[in-house]
């Protein structure tokens, strides 16, 4: 049988409304009285109804965490930063997978809303105009966290990932690189377009070298995407710069099978520096997205509004490194 309040006020020979001062953390309490109900709470049993609580105090402890995909690395790690955080602030998390859809995105906010969530934690390719007409309609707080608003509007937690390229590319043609490749995720997804595949051109312009459209893949964000478009080319650029780890790997082994070596023929530097990187033979040099600080922050910042405690700047941009390793010939 459920334990109520009322079986936790009876026990302690309290009112209800005590229980609830206790159980909420009210001060007003007298500590004799709160060591008793505490008591009767162990002896019974009991575990505060969150709905009813939510109803009372018109929070639910509760934030709603939207991410594209859960089985990629990538979104893994954001999603463990923010349940650290959530646990440690004490809210409770409901995660959804959104399939990297559009209408799906949608829909889930309109759930996690009707689910009294307190706020929200969005992850997303692409956040489209219809998608944030449905986020400014939102009646609770949003973070956006490793995505890109390109109006600024909507809080949110990433790197420069302009300057991380453009840094990137420019140490492999600082190696002496005449053909620089970029092998990219779809570019209609806004960091590809706007920020990875814009930071390759502003490290040729400062190189002084052309850009080359041939040079660029644009491939399905996936390994075997990378290994098939490598064996289709008849381009052999001596230097790649790759969107994800996935996509690194899979040029590597593309190298390989066309009788080259990594890095002696073909120079590889990675971006995101997830567990693969580390894996794959030769390790991935990669570009580091710290992709669990990402997600941290990114619920510490919603935990600020939940609270409307000053936030600073709605667009938070978090330091980046590069992580050297043995699939370029950096000194560093």
């Amino acid at each position: 049988m459920t334990v109520t309040i009322y079986d936790v006020a009876r026990e302690a020979n309290v009112s209800m409304a005590t229980v609830s001062r206790v159980v909420n953390g009210n001060p007003n309490v007298k500590p004799a009285t709160r060591k008793r109900v505490k008591e009767a709470i162990e002896k019974l049993g009991y575990r505060p109804n969150a709905v009813a609580r939510g109803l009372a105090s018109k929070k639910t402890t509760t934030v709603g965490v939207i991410i594209p995909d859960i089985s990629k690395g990538f979104y893994a790690e954001l999603a463990r930063g923010i349940s650290d955080i959530a646990t440690m602030y004490e809210y409770n998390i409901i995660l959804s997978n959104s399939d990297q859809s559009e209408d799906k995105e949608i829909r889930l906010i309109e759930t996690m809303l009707g689910k009294q969530v307190d706020g929200m934690v969005i992850m997303s390719d692409q956040i489209s105009p219809a998608l944030r007409e449905e986020i400014s309609r939102s009646t609770v707080p949003v973070v956006l966290a490793g995505t890109v608003d390109e109006t600024g509007l909507i809080p949110s937690v990433n790197i420069d990932y302009r300057e991380a390229a453009r840094e990137a590319v420019s140490r492999l043609l600082k190696n002496g690189h005449e053909e620089v490749a970029l092998v990219t995720g779809p570019l209609d997804t806004t960091i590809n377009r706007d920020h990875l595949l814009e930071g390759y051109k502003d490290a040729l312009q400062d190189g002084g070298v052309d850009y080359d459209e041939g040079l660029v893949f644009e491939v399905e964000d996936s390994y075997d995407a990378a290994l098939e478009a490598w064996h289709a080319t008849d381009r052999r650029p001596t230097a790649v710069f790759a969107g994800s780890d996935e996509l690194a790997i899979g040029v590597i082994h593309g190298v390989m099978d066309a009788g080259q070596s990594v890095p002696d023929d073909v120079e590889v530097v990675a971006f995101e520096n997830t567990k693969l990187a580390r894996m794959v033979r030769p390790r991935l040099t990669s570009v580091v997205l710290p992709l669990y600080d990402i997600g941290a922050v990114a619920m510490r910042l919603l935990t600020k509004y939940m609270s409307n405690e000053e936030a600073g700047d709605p667009a938070f941009i978090l330091p980046h490194r590069m992580e050297v390793r043995e699939s370029a010939k950096f000194d560093d």
